[in-house]
């Protein structure tokens, strides 16, 4: 797969739906994939102290509590760190307006301006390669593939190791071997209406 660039798949786990409305994250992960493979030994996962408290209903989707960020570093701090994980790579999420969403927002409480990779969405890709599917989410990709669900389902690095394995498979199945391949298949600008 040398064709495809270095890709970094990532996730994140937040404290509602809508970074416009205040809502943070309080968890991001990310696992490299290059040559065409999730590179398994190259993770990176921590909690993001979102500065407020998280919502019951966030708490009953990602089980993550006010407890377990209150000494998390700020956004200002894990933003770098996440993007220097990242570097030489593009990213890609499942559903990845959501996630990529946030990322743009949060960036704003970074000192200095901070400039986010290109953004590629597995969500879109498997609406490309699988159109006779009623549905596209995680879940239904998991079950499509056979993977064995986490018990840790909804929080990020576990989300992040179903998405790059959905990736692999996906990049086989649609013969992908180039970054325009990708980019007419997975990008998130095709998503925006």
């Amino acid at each position: 797969m040398a064709g495809l660039p270095p890709l970094t798949v990532f996730d994140v786990e937040t404290t509602g739906l809508d970074p416009k409305r205040g809502h943070r994250i309080v968890e991001i992960a990310a696992m490299r994939f290059e040559g065409g493979s999730p590179l398994a030994d190259q993770t990176f996962a921590t909690f993001v102290n979102p500065e407020r408290t998280i919502p019951f209903e966030a708490r009953q989707v990602n089980t993550i509590s006010d407890v377990d960020v209150e000494s998390a570093p700020t956004i200002d701090v894990v933003l770098p760190q996440f993007l220097t994980f990242a570097e030489g790579s593009l990213l890609i999420a499942h559903n990845a307006s959501f996630d990529y969403g946030f990322l743009e927002v949060e960036k704003q409480f970074c000192w200095g301006y901070v400039d986010l990779p290109e953004c590629f969405c597995t969500l879109r890709l498997a609406q490309n390669l699988y159109p006779g599917d009623f549905r596209h989410n995680l879940d239904a990709l998991c079950q499509k593939f056979k993977f064995t669900m986490p018990a840790t389902r909804h929080r990020a690095l576990a989300d992040v190791i179903l998405t790059a394995q959905a990736l692999e498979r996906m990049i086989t199945d649609g013969h992908i071997r180039s970054l325009d391949e990708l980019r007419r298949r997975g990008s998130i600008r095709q998503m925006v209406k």
